[in-house]
């Protein structure tokens, strides 16, 4: 397994819609502000998040449970920023929408701006042949709120190519979170 550098998913994003919509350089500013970095990088793709958050909130005093998950736990909001409470988290998704190739696995890890302010991005693979929107968890380790930007760059997806395609990718399996258009919660 190799890593993939900037030419290879330049290439592929370009050819296959591998990520759209895709940004073949590196953006550190749009329209004269500056801007958390989004894009190709040397090694990576630097995704962004949505306008669409899910923030998690304990007013109804349930219990989290991956099996059953109650919806209630969290206030949908649209906007241009998201103040995560302390210590609590939202969801989010990206702004790309993903094809990973048969013989590719990703790793998606939080940016390290983020990662000096105490928000923490949940690192988690895109399998073989998965694809839709991801969606991306934000705790706010901190004991004071925290902000997220829409339409920056939050977290980084590395890609890893094999020499063979696997046997069973997720899409054969009928992964669950396969296609996913919004911000998605928790499936059983």
């Amino acid at each position: 397994m190799t890593i993939k550098s900037d030419k290879w998913i330049r290439r592929m994003a370009e050819s296959t819609g591998m990520i759209e919509p895709f940004e073949p350089g590196q953006v550190r500013a749009v329209d004269g502000r500056k801007v958390i970095s989004f894009g190709t990088s040397s090694y990576g793709y630097d995704i962004r998040c949505a306008d669409e958050f899910k923030i998690f909130t304990n007013i109804n005093s349930t219990i989290v449970d991956p099996k059953n998950f109650d919806s209630n736990s969290f206030v949908d909001v649209k906007s241009d920023v998201c103040i995560i409470p302390p210590n609590s988290f939202a969801l989010a998704r990206t702004i790309e929408y993903f094809r990973i190739p048969r013989d590719v696995l990703t790793v998606c890890l939080g940016k390290s701006t983020y990662a000096r302010c105490g928000i923490i991005v949940n690192v988690t693979p895109f399998e073989p042949e998965w694809e839709g929107y991801v969606t991306l968890e934000f705790s706010n380790t901190t004991p004071l709120p925290a902000k997220i930007y829409a339409g920056e760059g939050c977290a980084q997806v590395l890609f890893f190519q094999s020499d063979e395609e696997c046997e069973t990718s997720y899409k054969d399996r009928n992964g669950k979170y396969q296609g996913q258009q919004g911000v998605t919660l928790p499936k059983a």
